[in-house]
């Protein structure tokens, strides 16, 4: 069960406005923005960040900033913002093989270079404590501009957000993102844990 029980959709109109973002992202209002409602500014600024974060911007791909998410979310251990993150994917048009081998991305032919750097950075990023270095910047400026890392470090950051409070939350998934995780998680070990 929750911390917190998450409020009707239709508690704040301006979270609903700003939550249809969503219906595109997942299919679904998130639980955990119902339950932020019941701070209405927490969520209405949560939905800004969110959609500022996830614009597009250039080579920082939807698909891609998704599987950023989804090993940012891997390392801190959240199973709701895993199942999430793997669902945006591929709703956002991530390659089947890279869903299907998203664990394996520093090996796997599906990716690229460049997508393997942003993968190591989400990893360093997330793991406490930080792992971020000299050589991870070096491999970044090889791949990516400057831009481009604020855009990766961006949806890190928001998972970080995420991961800690769904965790704390306990938020239930929804079955939407459940469907998701079974597809393409379940075989490294993916649970609904705390988050029934």
């Amino acid at each position: 069960m929750p911390l917190v029980t998450p409020l009707s959709p239709d508690h704040d109109k301006k979270t609903k406005e700003l939550a249809a973002f969503f219906n595109e992202t997942l299919g679904f209002c998130p639980n955990s923005v119902l339950t932020m409602q019941h701070r209405p500014a927490i969520s209405k600024a949560f939905i800004n960040l969110n959609m500022a974060v996830m614009e597009n911007n250039g080579r920082v791909t939807s698909a891609l900033k998704r599987m950023i998410g989804w090993v940012s979310s891997n390392a801190a251990g959240c199973r709701y913002c895993q199942a999430h993150t793997i669902r945006a994917a591929e709703r956002y048009g991530a390659d089947q093989e890279q869903l299907d081998h998203i664990w394996e991305y520093n090996t796997h032919p599906a990716f690229s270079d460049a997508e393997r750097v942003a993968l190591d950075f989400a990893l360093a990023a997330s793991v406490i404590p930080n792992a971020v270095d000299e050589n991870i910047k070096t491999k970044l400026y090889n791949h990516w501009n400057e831009g481009e890392i604020v855009e990766m470090l961006g949806v890190i950051s928001l998972f970080g957000y995420l991961n800690r409070w769904n965790d704390s939350m306990g938020t239930t998934v929804e079955e939407g993102a459940v469907e998701s995780a079974k597809k393409y998680l379940t075989k490294t070990g993916w649970k609904k844990g705390k988050h029934i």
